[in-house]
């Protein structure tokens, strides 16, 4: 299974998001979307999952889950906004994860991509496809999942050519 990973696209739908994400079976949105056209332009690559970000305010926003539980054939995802340090989680994602373990969790929120395992799960932040903020690149992700195996790969999504920002990670969880 192919999954594509965004967030914090504060408004703004980023044409490489529609070469990156083809091909995948499902797009998950880890909030900031600031506006529902971007949803229904991700919608028109694979289905999407999205939840709210702290910048998703009014009906569009409102309606989005804070969290997000996803199947992913084996293993399970947890979808949120904002989760601390993946070292030490926001009492948000730790009730979550006492709800109902995942495997995985994708977040947003800091603008920075990155993916670890910490404490036996994945925790992957695809970044930012929104403006430029900072010195931060503009982001957005893959992740293969076969089984119990996860590989993540991150991308520049402002250069033409896609190139990956980190080496890819492959784990068994």
């Amino acid at each position: 299974m192919r999954v594509g990973l965004v967030s914090d696209t504060h408004g703004l739908f980023e044409p490489a998001l529609e070469r990156l994400f083809e091909g995948c079976d499902l797009i998950l949105h880890a909030g900031d979307v600031v506006g529902a056209g971007i949803l229904g332009r991700l919608a028109r690559l694979a289905p999407v999952r999205a939840v709210r970000g702290n910048n998703d305010l009014g009906p569009d926003g409102g309606a989005l889950p804070e969290i997000a539980w996803v199947e992913l054939g084996a293993l399970t995802a947890i979808v949120i906004h904002e989760v601390g340090a993946p070292a030490r989680p926001s009492p948000a994602l730790r009730r979550a994860m006492a709800r109902r373990p995942a495997q995985i969790v994708v977040h947003g929120h800091s603008h920075r991509p990155g993916a670890s395992r910490e404490g036996g799960v994945l925790f992957v932040n695809p970044g930012s496809a929104g403006r430029r903020r900072f010195s931060l690149p503009r982001a957005a992700g893959l992740l293969d999942v076969d089984d119990r195996r996860a590989r993540v790969r991150l991308f520049d999504v402002a250069s033409a050519r896609l190139p990956l920002l980190e080496p890819p990670l492959e784990v068994d969880l």
